[in-house]
């Protein structure tokens, strides 16, 4: 008989595989990726954070609903990860969570107090007495320029600032090429902790109005600790395949950074700065994709 199947805590998965210009389907039980030539490579899916599908690719409903019971995110992306069209919901979310993010978000006082948790963890110091939302908007901008500037001097990048189109990869210069590269890979793992967590990635504090506004507000906590250095070292080499080496440094920095570990414990350091009383799980709350009885210690498990 085999072992009853359980899911692989989101802070002992790999953090990232992207995916391209292949049928992605089960096969004799695998999750595999079948190129043009018929060759099936085989996935872990279940030790996977997220998987970010490019163009090329097409996957099977067997595919995204194994995808969806081992917690493992899907994500439609554009050329280079730059552009999200869609992205899946791991099997097992929690209405409590979400209806805590959302209480937390329509209180004006408690979104003040998590956006000025999240300027303190950014910046490393407590953010300015008495400032509204959007001034504290203002100085994370203002701050955030300079970080840009400091870092292209320091790896002799020319700088001349955040500029890039969606809608067309090439237009951008390399620096900013590297950089959007970089922040799809954290965009990413960040999603998929978030929606493992059983919260909004739509509900955030510091954004707000966008799909992926929580994404954004956690992810820009590890930014500049992570990823924008990776980025601009890669620029400042020029290599060939910037995009394809930025892909690789970021999960290796994620690996020795431990940024998955990290990433659900801050979020809810977080929204306990909100102090707002965490709602209690409804009693007809549906069961979770694969019931996990044991407690290993991580709310990414949605036990």
């Amino acid at each position: 008989m085999l072992p009853e199947l359980k899911p692989i805590p989101i802070k002992d998965r790999i953090s990232l595989l992207f995916l391209e210009k292949c049928q992605i389907d089960v096969v004799d039980g695998a999750f595999v990726a079948i190129d043009v030539t018929g060759i099936r490579t085989h996935i872990p899916v279940g030790s996977i954070a997220a998987i970010l599908l490019e163009p090329g690719t097409r996957i099977s409903h067997a595919a995204v609903a194994l995808a969806a019971k081992v917690g493992t995110l899907l994500v439609w992306v554009g050329e280079a990860g730059v552009r999200l069209y869609a992205s899946g919901q791991p099997g097992g979310a929690r209405s409590d969570k979400l209806l805590y993010q959302a209480k937390l978000a329509l209180d004006d006082i408690a979104r003040l107090k998590v956006v000025r948790k999240m300027y303190e963890l950014r910046f490393d110091e407590a953010p300015p007495a008495k400032r509204s939302i959007k001034q504290l908007q203002g100085f994370e901008g203002t701050r955030v320029k300079e970080m840009y500037k400091l870092m292209a001097k320091r790896y002799g990048v020319v700088w001349k600032g955040r500029q890039y189109d969606p809608k067309d990869w090439a237009a951008g210069d390399l620096a900013n090429q590297c950089i959007s590269a970089a922040n799809a890979c954290l965009y990413g793992i960040t999603e998929a902790a978030i929606l493992a967590a059983g919260y909004a990635p739509a509900i955030g504090f510091l954004h707000s109005g966008k799909p992926l506004a929580f994404v954004y507000d956690i992810a820009d906590i590890f930014k500049f600790d992570t990823v924008t250095p990776i980025a601009f070292k890669i620029a400042a080499r020029r290599p060939p395949e910037p995009e394809r080496e930025v892909r690789y440094a970021c999960r290796e920095i994620f690996r020795t950074k431990k940024v998955l570990e990290r990433i659900i414990p801050l979020i809810e350091e977080i929204l306990a700065a909100g102090e707002l009383e965490l709602p209690k799980p409804f009693e007809e709350a549906v069961a979770v994709a694969i019931p996990n009885p044991e407690n290993l210690g991580d709310v990414g498990h949605r036990s």
